[in-house]
C-alpha cells in the first residue's frame, strides 16, 4: 500500500479525534482540564485507561520480546494485578479523603513542602522520560512507514504528531482525554484482534493448535525458576506489583483520571476492572508475538549470525532485513499482510500512541501548574490568567517532548520497553519511598534533607547495578531495582526523621 494512502487514513483518524475534542471541550475550564470536573464515567475511564496503560511500546515491544523472553512478561502482569488492588484499597481512599487535585499534595500534608516539591519533581522527570520513550517508538515506525516517502525529516514528523496532540487536548484536558482514550482503545484492540485472526487464517490453523506449536518452539513459557535470572518469577511478580503501585498509583497522569470519577467506590471499580481486563489483553499480545514469529518463519525468517562492527551478532532476519525485537510487528504488518490489514495496523498503532502521549502532556502540565507554580494557591490570579499560564506550560512541555524524542532517536535502542522499565526503576523509586514512608510510619521527617535522600538513593542503585557481577555473582537486577531504590529511599528517610510530635499528628492512612 502506498504511503500517501496510509497517510490519508491517519489524517481521517485525526479529524475524528478533533470532532470528539470539540464536542467534549465546550464550556471547559481549568477544573475540566485538571480533573474533568470530577464527573467522569468510571466505565469510560476504565476502558480508556487500557490504552493509556499499554501504549505503543506494549503494542510493539511485548510481541517482539517473545522471541527472547517467551511469555515471561505475563509474570509482571500477575504482579500488576496485586499492585492494582493496593491502589484501589490503599491509595485511592487516601486521595479521596484528602480531596486532592494533585496526588503529590499528600506529601505536603504528611511530610512537608520540600518533600512535596521533590515528589512532584521526580514525577515530572519520570513521566517526561517514559512518555517520550513511548512516543519515539511509534513516531519512528510512522516515519519509516509513511513520512520518509515524502522526504519529511524525523524531527518534523515528531513535531506534526505533537501538534496533533496539542490541538485536541489544548482546551479540554482530562475531560476530553477520557473520551478520546475510549475511542483510541477501541481502535487499538480491534487492530490487535484483526492481526491475530489474519495470521491464524494465513497459516491455516486454530488458536489452540497455534498455542501448542508455540509451546513446542519454546515461545509460550511463562514461569522462569532460575533465581539468578532477571526473568525469575518471584522478582518479576514483585517488580510488577511495585511498578504498578508507582507508575499508576503514584503517577499524576494515571491517577488524575481515576480521581476525576465522582465517587470513591466507582473509582475502585474502575481500577479493579482495568486490572482484570489487562490480564487478558496482555496475554493476547503475547499470543500475537508467538504468531508473528511463527508467521515470519513460514515466510522464511530465521536467526542469522553476522559480523557487525567487528562483533558477531545474531539477528532474526527475513529477506535480508533484521525484523527482530521492536521491528517485528511493523515489518510483518506493513510488508507481508494485505493492504487493509496494514491500514488497521497503522490506525491501531496511532491509537496506542495518542493515549500515552496526550495524557502525559496533560498530566505534566497539571503537575507543573499545581505543584511547582502553585496555581491553586495564587488567590490573586484570575481564571483567565491561570488559563493563559496553563496553556503556555502545555506548549512548553510539547517542546520538551520534541527534544527528548530526538535524543531517543540518537540512542535507538533495540527494545524500548526495557528502556522504560529501566528509567522507571531509577526515577519512580524515590516516589515509592516517599509515599511508603508517609503511609506506613507516623515519624516526622527533616523536610530540608528529603531532596538529598531522593537524589542519593538512585545514585546508590546505579553503583549497585554497575558492580552487580562483583557484588552478587550471577545475580542480575531486573525491574525489581525499583523496589531496591524505594527501600534505600525509605531507609534514608528513616535516618533523617524523628518520632512524630503529639501537636503535629501525621497524616497517615487510617
Amino acid at each position: 500500500m502506498s504511503a500517501g494512502l496510509l497517510f490519508s487514513f491517519v489524517i481521517g483518524y485525526f479529524l475524528i479525534l478533533l470532532v470528539v475534542a470539540w464536542y467534549t471541550s465546550r464550556n471547559s475550564n481549568n477544573e475540566s482540564f485538571f480533573i474533568g470536573n470530577r464527573n467522569s464515567n468510571w466505565m469510560l475511564v476504565a476502558f480508556g485507561m487500557i490504552g493509556t496503560s499499554l501504549s505503543g511500546v506494549t503494542f510493539v515491544s511485548v510481541p517482539g520480546g517473545v522471541g527472547n523472553d517467551s511469555f515471561a512478561y505475563f509474570q509482571i502482569m500477575l504482579g500488576y494485578l496485586v499492585g492494582y488492588l493496593v491502589i484501589a484499597y490503599v491509595l485511592l481512599p487516601l486521595y479521596y479523603r484528602l480531596n486532592l487535585t494533585s496526588i503529590y499534595n499528600y506529601l505536603s500534608t504528611r511530610l512537608g513542602f520540600r518533600s512535596y516539591k521533590t515528589g512532584a519533581g521526580f514525577f515530572i522527570l519520570s513521566r517526561t522520560l517514559g512518555a517520550t520513550a513511548r512516543l519515539y517508538l511509534v513516531v519512528k515506525i510512522l516515519q519509516d512507514a509513511i513520512l520518509s516517502s515524502f522526504d519529511v525529516p524525523f524531527w518534523l514528523t515528531t513535531l506534526i504528531i505533537l501538534l496533533m496532540i496539542l490541538i485536541y487536548t489544548y482546551e479540554g484536558g482530562v475531560k476530553t482525554i477520557v473520551f478520546t482514550d475510549t475511542l483510541q482503545t477501541t481502535f487499538m484492540l480491534t487492530g490487535l484482534i484483526v492481526c491475530v485472526v489474519y495470521m491464524l487464517n494465513a497459516m491455516d490453523t486454530s488458536l489452540g493448535s497455534a498455542i501448542s506449536a508455540m509451546g513446542e518452539k519454546g515461545y509460550s513459557k511463562i514461569f522462569f525458576t532460575d533465581p539468578g535470572s532477571k526473568l525469575f518469577f518471584v522478582k518479576q511478580i514483585l517488580a510488577g506489583a511495585f511498578i504498578t503501585i508507582t507508575m499508576t498509583g503514584m503517577d499524576q497522569e494515571m491517577m488524575q483520571k481515576n480521581i476525576s470519577v465522582k465517587r470513591l467506590g466507582d473509582s475502585q471499580k474502575n481500577v479493579v476492572t482495568l486490572s482484570v481486563i489487562l490480564l487478558f489483553v496482555i496475554m493476547l499480545f503475547l499470543v500475537l508475538g508467538g504468531l508473528l514469529f511463527m508467521y515470519a518463519e513460514s515466510l522464511g525468517a530465521g536467526m542469522v549470525t553476522q559480523v557487525v562492527d567487528g562483533k558477531e551478532v545474531t539477528q532474526f532476519m527475513l529477506n535480508g532485513q533484521n525484523v527482530g525485537g521492536d521491528k517485528l510487528f511493523p515489518a510483518i504488518a506493513l510488508q507481508h499482510m494485505p493492504p487493509v490489514v496494514s491500514v488497521i495496523f497503522i490506525i491501531a498503532l496511532i491509537s496506542a500512541l495518542f493515549p500515552s502521549a496526550d495524557g502525559a502532556i496533560t498530566a505534566l502540565t497539571s503537575s507543573f501548574c499545581i505543584d511547582i507554580i502553585g496555581m491553586q494557591r495564587k488567590a490573586d490570579w484570575t481564571d483567565p490568567k491561570k488559563k493563559k499560564i496553563r496553556q503556555r506550560v502545555h506548549l512548553v512541555f510539547a517542546l520538551i517532548f520534541l527534544v527528548f524524542v530526538m535524543v531517543f532517536n540518537e540512542i535507538n535502542s533495540r527494545s524500548m520497553i526495557d528502556v522504560i522499565l529501566k528509567v522507571a526503576a531509577y526515577t519512580y523509586g524515590p516516589l515509592l519511598g516517599l509515599f511508603t514512608f508517609g503511609i506506613l510510619t507516623s515519624r516526622s521527617v527533616n523536610d530540608r534533607l528529603v531532596p538529598l535522600v531522593c537524589i542519593v538513593a538512585p545514585l546508590i542503585c546505579l553503583l549497585l547495578e554497575k558492580n552487580q557481577a562483583s557484588l552478587f555473582g550471577n545475580f542480575r537486577f531486573g525491574p525489581e531495582l525499583l523496589i531496591v531504590n524505594g527501600l534505600i529511599t525509605m531507609g534514608g528517610l528513616l535516618l533523617v526523621s524523628s518520632p512524630a510530635r503529639p501537636e503535629a499528628p501525621a497524616a497517615t492512612l487510617k
